[in-house]
């Protein structure tokens, strides 16, 4: 049987595989920076073994994350551990640097790991132009690992979005608060947050 060139393209076409992605454990990443592959100064964080450059913050967002910091230090005191921008270690394939994180209090304040899921109280991503991003795939990253509380900070819509009930397949729950309203935390139910607290001045 004489098969047309025609028929062998297709065949082709339909054989054809999409190359595998180089994914990075996180020792081989913490390797790159040690060799200088990634500079001190490049903004990046290991998602799902990808190396992701992280987007650059502008006035709001800073101001934001300053406000975030003293608002949660006031209200939790030593009750919990306020972290700005620093990574937590959620498996071998990824070590995130949410805009916010609260801990539970560690005696040696964190000086040997990482807080890792079963440590994090809530973490909190600021967002303006990474909104998609943040409500999919980082919100389905952290409820995977099982973190009880993700919170997406929408300073175009000043609104904060709250995940809780976290299972396989992201967040089960989710609700909207808008600036003149409040919201509690999931570990410690007694504490009211006002979402105006952590927003940029209008």
């Amino acid at each position: 049987m004489v098969t047309s060139s025609e028929e062998l393209i297709a065949e082709q076409v339909e054989m054809d595989i999409v190359p595998p992605v180089r994914r990075f454990t996180v020792q081989e990443y913490y390797r790159m920076a040690e060799v200088g592959v990634l500079r001190p100064e490049e903004r990046v964080e290991l998602i799902n073994g990808e190396i992701r450059v992280m987007s650059p913050q502008g006035p709001k967002h800073s101001a934001s994350g300053t406000r975030a910091d003293n608002c949660f230090r006031k209200h939790l005191g030593n009750r919990a551990v306020v972290r700005i921008q620093m990574p937590i270690h959620i498996d071998d394939d990824s070590e995130p640097e949410p805009d916010v994180v609260l801990a539970v209090p560690d005696e040696n304040e964190y000086d040997d790991h990482h807080p890792t899921p079963q440590e994090i109280i809530l973490v909190m991503e600021i967002t303006a132009s990474t909104l998609s991003y943040d409500r999919q795939e980082k919100s389905c990253l952290y409820a995977r690992a099982g973190i009880i509380q993700y919170c997406l900070l929408n300073l175009r819509a000043r609104e904060l979005e709250d995940y809780r009930d976290p299972g396989p397949d992201g967040y089960r729950s989710k609700r909207t608060y808008r600036a003149d309203q409040s919201f509690n935390l999931a570990a410690f139910p007694d504490v009211l947050i006002n979402v105006a607290e952590l927003l940029p001045r209008a």
